[in-house]
């Protein structure tokens, strides 16, 4: 499902010319998919609340696999920019329950590591996705890449089928648990600046590469470094959750300033500077599970919507100017909120104090 996201980047050219629109129409596909994660989260979560978790995955997966099919049956742009969006409010809601499932089927002390492994996945996209859909789209059209996206779907709808099929806990009132917002909003903020950061560099990293070394190296260094981060924070983050953010924080924004004032130095950071991302990145989604526990069947969607969001506002706010200047500031104020949202967090019954906190 990851790797739908990342491969329109690479069948745009052949869209474009097949279907007869211009390459700037052409990108639409792309907001269009990021639009529909952003809005599909929350919305398809309230739709499949009271669901049993098994049944809503793979209702989202056949959704998702029938985009595909049609995207790769249509001869008119307007139908596959329904279909991208159609894929995306799918996978938005695949995620949103499977990242609640997920935790939900380990103890709490394993559920960082749970969510590295889902997680992973998307990862492993950032490597796979781009370069796949490119080749494919080289040697057979790009319609075949969305004919390989539905069948690899088809061995994930017969594992999810052997997912343990609990209840999604829909008797919670759904506006109290959009009321856990209020709650949450500090956590979510913080997601969501770190994956803009993340994504604004992901997205001009070809470009910024060029110069530097060869863009393929470049990108699959980013990628692993990715999943290497999220592989590490998902046994750090049950355990040092708070060390995870303000460390890894600290490194990533010295990381992105360093890019800011010497980009050959790319070379040598990109591994890390994937691994840092997706390290934080991924324990503050731990963080973000772990504290709604007033929003059992939202909580999963909160998270992916402030995910999408990041990577909506980031390339938007990096195409502006200088990719990495944009991530050292958009990591800088993450960093500041996290030091303001903990220093006024009272100590209260249900709170421990600082002092009492790993």
């Amino acid at each position: 499902m990851g790797t739908s996201e990342f491969m329109l980047a690479g069948l745009v050219p052949g869209i474009a010319q097949t279907l007869d629109v211009s390459l700037a129409r052409a990108g639409y596909l792309t907001a269009a998919f990021a639009a529909g994660m952003v809005v599909g989260a929350p919305l398809m979560a309230a739709l499949s609340r009271t669901w049993r978790r098994r049944t809503a995955l793979r209702a989202f997966l056949v959704l998702f696999i029938a985009a595909h099919i049609a995207g790769g049956l249509t001869t008119s742009f307007a139908v596959l920019l329904a279909t991208r969006v159609v894929a995306a409010v799918a996978y938005a809601g695949f995620l949103a329950v499977a990242l609640t499932a997920a935790a939900g089927l380990v103890p709490p002390d394993r559920t960082g590591r749970a969510l590295a492994v889902l997680l992973g996945g998307t990862t492993l996209a950032c490597v796979a996705g781009i370069p796949g859909g490119a080749l494919l789209d080289a040697a057979f059209g790009w319609r075949a890449a969305f004919w390989v996206v539905a069948l690899l779907c088809l061995p994930a709808f017969a594992a999810v089928s052997r997912v343990a099929d609990t209840p999604a806990g829909g008797v919670t009132d759904l506006r109290a648990e959009l009321r856990e917002l209020r709650h949450l909003a500090g956590a979510l903020l913080l997601a969501a600046l770190v994956n803009a950061a993340t994504f604004g560099v992901f997205t001009y990293l070809a470009p910024v590469a060029a110069g530097v070394a060869p863009v393929p190296v470049v990108l699959a260094a980013f990628g692993f470094g990715c999943f290497a981060g999220i592989t590490a924070a998902g046994r750090l983050a049950d355990r040092w959750p708070g060390h995870v953010v303000a460390i890894g924080g600290s490194l990533l924004l010295t990381g992105w300033i360093v890019l800011a004032l010497v980009p050959g130095a790319l070379v040598f950071l990109v591994f890390t500077q994937g691994a840092l991302s997706f390290a934080v990145g991924g324990t503050l989604i731990t963080r973000i599970l772990r504290q709604a526990t007033g929003a059992p069947t939202m909580a999963g969607s909160y998270a992916t919507a402030a995910l999408n969001v990041g990577a909506t506002a980031g390339p938007v706010l990096a195409g502006a100017m200088n990719p990495f200047r944009v991530a050292a500031a958009l990591v800088a104020v993450a960093l500041v909120s996290a030091v303001a949202g903990r220093s006024g967090r009272p100590a209260g019954p249900g709170r421990p104090s600082r002092s009492r906190r790993r």
